[in-house]
């Protein structure tokens, strides 16, 4: 009898190629378990291909235009600030350290991730189902948790049982502290206490179980090295295997979808996005890791905005809208076919320019190269994402017990959904799973 509860793995950051390595090879044994029961394909993120972009989009299965996050860091038209999430400790202290986390942890999913947008949690909880999340960053949800330090007393409103880097945690699991190492996988040895007190306990119709640490040791030691951190994530993945008794006890009850929300690429050199808009007044440039925007305060200036990026070696492309048609420029020239060698480039332009809080003119950066954040942090030598390349957009996908693994990182959720049968929101209705 097919399984009819689900668990959403996600690993951030990683690699197809990494993937595929560590399954062949085998020094990845949980993920091979996996893929030696499932299928797989490649497959494709949102642009900006940067976390919180891309979390929305697989928690809500919408494009930014849905769900209205727009980069790590951009311009709040309404309330004329910046909104930093943490494109580094630094940028985040230079935005204001106290608003960044209280934008990150709380704002984010209260105020800034739209209305029109519906998070799996709230799909499965208004249908009478149980929600698990697991240290993921976009979380809403209709069930108040209180914090566990001392003295903070902003609820979240998450999953019925939600666990957020010990900051909130809905049950007592036994799971250790998590203080700081995150280097060293501390945020995925969390994850898998916590998941392992789950599986156990059956505790979930659909769990979505974000193993976040890969992503900074490939930011620090590049998208090919970082053999280490992976099967430090491979482990917390075993973690769920192991409290069910095994693979097959565990696909005898969970249909699984594996991926990551982005890829990375290898960085050699750093730009200021905001050095090539120097003397122009009235503008906004936000910019960190390979994706930048820029706000034109005045309006009606895009096309020029984007012309003086003409020539810039960082500059991959350089996207706006004119009378409501998208415009792509590069060193190619422009039209719709410098997007032609980017994954889903036109759809993922398109989505990320009609969201609303984004810059009037979004840039990709070219190959190699990084935009400084706002305090100057880069990853020069290591890798980043945040691009329309493909090395920054395409994603391992993973489906056990599921059929054919989705083609769009925005797929996922209405899969899940439509096999634990719970409707899908009224955006993703028309939707097919199958690219």
């Amino acid at each position: 009898m097919p399984a009819t509860k689900a668990i959403l793995i996600v690993i951030d950051g990683l690699t197809p190629a990494m993937f595929e390595d560590a399954v062949e090879r085998g020094s990845a044994p949980a993920l091979a378990a996996l893929a030696e029961r499932g299928e797989y394909r490649r497959a494709v993120t949102v642009f900006p291909s940067l976390t919180p972009v891309c979390l929305s989009s697989l928690a809500t299965g919408a494009y930014p235009d849905v769900h209205h996050i727009p980069h790590l860091v951009w311009y709040h038209r309404g309330e004329r600030r910046l909104v930093e999430y943490g494109s580094s400790f630094a940028a985040l202290r230079r935005a204001g350290a106290r608003r960044g986390i209280v934008d990150a942890i709380f704002r984010m999913n209260e105020e800034h991730l739209s209305r029109d947008a519906e998070t799996i949690y709230e799909s499965l909880e208004d249908a009478g189902r149980v929600a698990a999340a697991v240290n993921i960053i976009c979380y809403r949800g209709r069930t108040p948790h209180v914090a566990r330090i001392p003295g903070l007393t902003r609820a979240a409103h998450g999953p019925r049982r939600f666990f957020y880097f010990n900051l909130f945690e809905s049950d007592e699991t036994g799971a250790p502290f998590r203080v700081g190492a995150r280097h060293l996988g501390a945020n995925d040895r969390y994850a898998a206490a916590v998941g392992r007190w789950l599986v156990t306990r059956d505790g979930f119709d659909v769990l979505v179980y974000y193993l976040p640490d890969y992503d900074f040791a490939s930011h620090a030691l590049g998208p090919d090295a970082a053999h280490a951190a992976l099967a430090r994530s491979d482990a917390a993945v075993s973690a769920l295997i192991d409290a069910a008794g095994g693979i097959d006890a565990l696909l005898e009850r969970y249909a699984v979808v594996l991926c990551a929300d982005h890829g990375q690429t290898h960085v050699e050199r750093s730009a200021s996005l905001l050095e090539r808009f120097a003397g122009v007044d009235d503008l906004v440039v936000t910019a960190s890791n390979r994706a930048g925007m820029v706000y034109d305060l005045r309006g009606h200036r895009a096309r020029e905005l984007a012309e003086r990026l003409d020539g810039d070696p960082a500059t991959g492309v350089a996207c706006f809208l004119e009378d409501g048609e998208l415009v792509a420029r590069s060193a190619d020239g422009e039209g719709l076919d410098v997007l032609a060698e980017h994954p889903d480039g036109v759809v993922r332009a398109l989505a990320a320019l009609r969201n609303p809080n984004a810059g009037d003119v979004l840039v990709s950066a070219a190959p190699g190269f990084e935009f400084a954040d706002l305090a100057g942090r880069h990853h020069v030598g290591g890798g980043s994402h945040g691009s329309l390349t493909a090395g920054d957009s395409e994603v391992p996908m993973l489906a056990v017990g599921l059929g054919p693994p989705p083609a769009r990182i925005t797929d996922v959720t209405p899969l899940l959904l439509d096999h634990v049968g719970v409707e899908r929101p009224a955006y993703a209705r028309s939707l097919s799973h199958v690219g």
